[in-house]
């Protein structure tokens, strides 16, 4: 289900990408590490509303605009759906660059995977996704190519995502987003979700505080402890790029 927080950071930067792609060299590999309050997925807790630890690696190809990389984080939700595993894994690749000094592109495919989860549907997906940006706003739309983390009959569901993240002060940027989750032939479960926060670069280290929420009651954690996984919430994200 990605990450957020570089995901972010990666779109800032795309309107200067252009002029800084002469002094980058042909392979980057980065990898990165986070600990999140909680780690929320278009608008939804994965953990129970508790913190998660999150990290992984990243190798782009520079004069051709490829890319490759892997994520993972701890979750709780396919435990508390009935199934198993207490892991996220996602696998993803494909191609950004620059339509013109304004304007950027990002296509690509994403596979989640959650080992052992045991949920019947599968939780395991696959969506391909299509972003473009224009300075700092973006309009991205993902497409779930399988059931949609464990809906039956859900192929063909879609995620539009609009959002701007803009620089206010030296390090310190406003991240405004609003999203549509189109669950297939499950509209009861579809929702929309929003997110209002800022980012700041403390060096080696980067802090994100943002309110997030979402606009349904249908997604709670187990009976134990039956409380709304949209619910608005402040989030704190601390994490590292190295």
């Amino acid at each position: 289900m990605q990450k957020m927080l570089l995901a972010l950071s990666v779109c800032c930067a795309a309107s200067g990408a252009a002029l800084a792609q002469e002094s980058k060299p042909d392979h980057e590999v980065s990898f990165n590490a986070a600990i999140v309050s909680d780690y929320r997925y278009r608008g939804i807790s994965q953990t129970r509303l508790k913190p998660a630890l999150q990290g992984g690696a990243d190798y782009t190809h520079n004069p051709s605009g490829f890319y490759a990389g892997t994520w993972l984080s701890t979750i709780k939700w396919t435990k508390d759906a009935g199934g198993d595993g207490s892991i996220e894994w996602d696998i993803y690749g494909g191609r950004r660059g620059q339509i013109t000094a304004d304007i950027s592109y990002d296509v690509g495919l994403l596979g989640y995977y959650y080992p052992s989860n045991g949920l019947r549907p599968n939780a395991n997906t696959a969506e391909i996704y299509g972003q473009v940006g224009y300075g700092p706003a973006y309009v991205k739309y993902s497409h779930a190519v399988t059931n949609l983390f464990g809906f039956d009959d859900s192929r063909n569901s879609g995620y539009l995502d609009i959002g701007a993240n803009i620089d206010v002060a030296e390090k310190l940027q406003l991240n405004l987003h609003a999203g549509r989750q189109t669950v297939r032939h499950h509209s009861a479960s579809s929702y929309s979700d929003w997110r209002i926060g800022l980012t700041r670069n403390f060096g080696s280290f980067t802090g994100a505080l943002a309110v997030i929420g979402a606009s349904t009651d249908n997604y709670v954690g187990p009976a134990s402890d039956a409380r709304n996984l949209g619910r608005t919430a402040l989030l704190l994200t601390i994490s590292k790029v190295f």
